[in-house]
């Protein structure tokens, strides 16, 4: 991990527009928000091919799928907190039941939507997005991922939500890193427990395996930026190695990337499972960096989570019938 810190949005507007430029298929929506999403890039380079839907995100998403429908590639974009909950009937009927290639990139996802309060702060999406039929859900941990997810969803049929955020995030991948949906990575290894995280909390698990150390802890981190299809194999791997499992992410604990890793380790293992994420029913207004840390969701937090994973852990049955 790198001392950088870029935008997703950014990325993905500037990935749009030479998208754009290879694709003429390609075609983008947006819900009078693209100035925060920025597809304003997009829209500026290829006018003829984006449509301000206005603030009707029902409309932007049947219209996406219409498009889809006859041989257009469309990107809809606005607020994850729009995208997923607004728009949730028509992301179920019109785009996932007919398997609709449409492409979902919702901006301000998770608490670091920071000042904007509760009613902008999704904590649901990945949740609502996940049970989808047909749907693909991707959390990209920084500005390099989210290009490289980009180039593949665009070769990919069928629905796909990724999920950018507001601020800017450390660089954890290198810059020519390759996505593959479906697929985690493990960025760093350790035996002891595996931190398995998306988002912003890969930089978050990164700074508390460092903290670990220091206890004499030696921790894996897994950037699992698929979320469906989950790379349950991944997940198996880590549980029978190091016996003990934290998943960290920027959204509630019920129903997102914590919800989807313990279903995997129920089903291949039972190993201690400690869910790092909004365990709140809603947030409040405040800074980003005091959100996350108000709600648990640093660090310290996630280095706590291990410390109670270990300590769960079963002791081995060589050592047990000794």
């Amino acid at each position: 991990m790198t001392s950088d810190k870029k935008s997703l949005r950014d990325a993905y507007g500037e990935i749009l527009v030479e998208l754009g430029s290879q694709d003429r298929s390609i075609v983008v929506l947006d819900a009078d928000l693209s100035g925060s999403t920025r597809t304003s890039k997009f829209a500026k380079k290829y006018p003829e091919r984006f449509f301000n839907m206005g603030i009707a995100e029902q409309d932007m998403i049947s219209t996406a799928a219409g498009l889809a429908a006859v041989g257009k590639i469309p990107f809809a974009s606005t607020f994850a907190v729009f995208a997923s909950g607004r728009a949730w009937d028509q992301v179920r009927q019109s785009v996932c039941l007919s398997n609709m290639n449409v492409k979902i990139v919702a901006s301000h996802g998770g608490i670091t939507v920071g000042e904007d309060g509760p009613t902008h702060q999704a904590l649901e999406d990945i949740a609502l997005m996940r049970i989808m039929p047909n749907m693909t859900v991707i959390v990209p941990a920084d500005a390099h991922e989210t290009t490289s997810a980009m180039k593949t969803i665009v070769k990919t049929r069928g629905p796909v939500y990724l999920r950018t955020a507001r601020d800017k995030l450390p660089v954890v991948t290198d810059e020519g890193f390759e996505f593959d949906i479906g697929k985690g990575s493990v960025v760093r290894d350790g035996p002891d427990a595996a931190i398995i995280a998306c988002g912003y909390m890969v930089a978050k698990s990164l700074e508390a395996a460092d903290l670990l150390a220091k206890d004499g802890i030696m921790a894996a981190v897994v950037n699992m930026s698929t979320i469906k299809p989950l790379d349950t194999g991944l997940v198996a791997k880590m549980a029978a190695s190091t016996g003990a499992i934290v998943a960290a992410e920027e959204h509630s604990i019920i129903g997102g990337l914590g919800s989807a890793v313990a279903e995997a380790v129920c089903e291949v293992g039972p190993v201690p499972v400690i869910r790092v994420g909004m365990k709140k029913p809603v947030g409040q207004s405040g800074k980003p960096e005091q959100l996350l840390d108000h709600y648990g969701m640093n660090a310290i937090s996630i280095a706590d989570a291990v410390h109670k994973a270990v300590s769960m852990k079963k002791e081995p049955v060589s050592n047990a019938q000794s």
